[in-house]
């Protein structure tokens, strides 16, 4: 049954309108509050260019104009309560959305549109730091534009003119809240990092935490320590942060505002250190507040404080936005947020984004669905679209085995138009594909296996097998693993999310006696189940492979011969992504193979290879 006392009755009478042409109106749902404290936070992260918002997901159909236009009123109410509020980012921007990617340079449109948001502390992800043109365009673009907030606590920048190492922006952030005056020392990080460009240096939390700056920022003696950064909640990086704070300040409110998990979650450090993660794709603004602040007297040590965390995650809809500002669709909309708002539009209109290549026949999950299953993205891609597509003209006789991680697909296909958009939704990175040719068979068909398993062939540091998976598996909330069930065929992967444990997106009707909801995140986490501002119905939500491997022209049984004898050799073909795994996973089955003896194998990438197997399989008309 859903909590009647926690919920507030939403008005169904509103019917928003999403701000980009073709966005579906949000449905309604039961609703719960905002929870107002001393000083207040709103946080996005992750969004990857998604600035126009879902445009075949109602619940997340508000684009960056409707945002900014939140921001702004909320930022009214806050200083009509004598409280404070801050804007946070926490990387990410970049890769994953035609509106970013489409354009030539990359970004044409989006860093505009994204410094039209007044943001009180950002920092860096690890998809700004992928390629050297990505970095210079942060720095020199993303940097200038949020100079004040901008942190950089253990990131450099390699200037191309003189070789220098440099800060990519200031260590730390000293700030006074407007309202209070609360004194706030905000540090900025980016996991430990080890794929970055060469124009870009990513130091380890730790070593970053033994630098004289950062002992000076930990004595500050502030009200309140703000960390932000591209860090999952649960990886080791946040834990060494609070530890080394807490050594120095025993009592002082310490706020986490993390990412790179792409799931909705809070962590509780201990009772003075609370930590958010909003989500991914801009599905998600995070709401957090803190109460019980203790404002300290000039160079006062750290005092006892009962210090109360709140959070909420607001589904990025109209409606939801309305109602949490007390407005509608004629109030709400400020000229700021309109004009943005005509900027996304105008943007994905020169970029034809909504040009379709084909008609989806069905929805294809990445983890709504088990895989192996028809109707997993993994399936289709490992059954019908790499067989099709993973073909060397001057090799095409040779057997191979194609293997792809799962990490390189980004979200999910849904029934119908498949535009030009959705091939940089689903697949928006450059690799391409790579080969070493005859390699035994025998070598070469252990290597699936070993990329799935993991284990110490890998050890845990740059070639930890996590990093081959998708976001939200790579460091999961022990939440998700709360209930366990068995799959529904023997090849399914187990079941990770389901019932009452963690979240799952976007679903199916209600039962009982409760109102049909639609489904959505139910967030479970360290302050309980009641976190997500809309009340959905949930969902399940499988765990999938580090990667996928497809057999190609292999040799067809002899005749009176139920099953083919395997290939004497393969060339073993791969995105490049997963060429240092690759090389290890070789080694250990006893092949001899370095990187002189990889070549490349096609220069499509795997989002050419999809659009173009949509163009010529699926009908053009909807």
């Amino acid at each position: 049954m859903i909590p009647r006392i926690t919920l507030v009755a939403a008005s169904l009478a509103t019917a928003a309108s999403a701000a980009q042409p073709g966005a579906p109106a949000p449905v309604a749902a039961p609703m719960r509050e905002l929870e107002w404290g001393q000083v207040n936070f709103i946080h996005t992260t992750d969004i990857h260019g998604w600035l126009g918002g879902h445009l075949q997901e109602p619940q997340y159909s508000a684009d960056y104009g409707d945002y900014i236009s939140f921001t702004s009123h909320m930022r009214q109410k806050a200083d009509e309560k004598g409280v404070d509020l801050l804007v946070i980012d926490t990387g990410d921007r970049i890769e994953g959305n035609g509106l970013y990617d489409a354009s030539d340079p990359k970004g044409k449109y989006t860093y505009d549109i994204f410094r039209e948001q007044s943001i009180d502390a950002l920092c860096t992800g690890n998809h700004e730091l992928y390629q050297e043109a990505s970095v210079d365009r942060e720095h020199n673009t993303t940097v200038p534009n949020f100079k004040h907030s901008y942190i950089a606590s253990n990131l450099d920048y390699i200037e191309p003119e003189t070789g220098n190492q440099i800060p990519q922006a200031q260590r730390y952030l000293k700030l006074k809240t407007k309202n209070q005056g609360f004194n706030v020392v905000a540090l900025g990080f980016l996991f430990n990092f080890d794929r970055n460009a060469n124009n870009s240096v990513v130091q380890p939390v730790e070593e970053a935490m033994k630098e004289e700056w950062f002992q000076n920022a930990i004595r500050e003696k502030p009200d309140l320590f703000l960390v932000i950064g591209h860090v999952g909640l649960r990886m080791k990086e946040y834990e060494q942060i609070f530890k080394v704070i807490r050594d120095q300040n025993w009592y002082t409110p310490i706020a986490f505002l993390g990412g790179h998990a792409h799931v909705r979650d809070a962590r509780k450090f201990d009772d003075n250190a609370f930590a958010i993660a909003s989500g991914r794709y801009f599905e998600t603004i995070g709401w957090m507040s803190i109460d019980g602040i203790k404002k300290k007297s000039q160079n006062q040590a750290s005092i006892e404080a009962a210090v109360t965390f709140r959070r909420r995650y607001i589904d990025n809809n109209l409606f939801g936005l309305h109602y949490h500002t007390g407005l509608n669709d004629t109030t709400f909309p400020t000229d700021h947020g309109r004009n943005v708002s005509n900027m996304i539009t105008e943007g994905r209109k020169a970029l034809k984004l909504d040009n379709s290549f084909g008609c989806a026949p069905q929805d294809l999950w990445m983890s709504r669905a088990p895989y192996p299953s028809d109707n997993s993205i993994f399936t289709w891609l490992e059954t019908q679209v790499l067989p099709d597509s993973i073909v060397n003209e001057e090799r095409k006789d040779v057997p191979r085995l194609a293997i792809v991680n799962t990490g390189a697909i980004r979200f999910d296909i849904f029934q119908g138009a498949f535009t030009r958009d959705s091939t940089y939704l689903i697949s928006p990175f450059v690799s391409k594909f790579n080969y070493i040719a005859d390699v035994p068979y025998a070598v070469a068909s252990k290597v699936i296996e070993l990329l799935n398993s993991g284990g110490q062939v890998f050890g845990t540091g740059e070639l930890d097998t996590k990093h081959l998976t998708i976001p939200e598996q790579v460091a999961p909330s022990p939440f998700l693993y709360a209930s366990m069930m068995e799959p529904e065929s023997d090849n399914a992967t187990p079941l990770f999310v389901e019932g009452d444990s963690h979240q799952r997106p976007l679903g199916s009707k209600g039962d009982g006696g409760d109102p049909e909801l639609i489904g959505g995140y139910t967030t479970h986490d360290d302050l309980g189940d009641d976190g997500d501002d809309a009340v959905h119905s949930p969902i399940k939500f499988y765990a999938v492979p580090n990667c996928i491997q497809t057999k190609i022209a292999f040799p067809p049984p002899e005749e009176g011969q139920d099953k083919a004898k395997d290939p004497e050799t393969v060339d073993l073909v791969f995105i490049d992504y997963v060429q240092p795994w690759i090389i290890t996973a070789l080694k250990f089955s006893g092949g001899d193979y370095g990187t002189d003896d990889v070549k490349v194998y096609s220069n499509s990438t795997l989002t050419d290879i999809i659009a173009s197997w949509v163009k010529g399989n699926w009908k053009s008309d909807c």
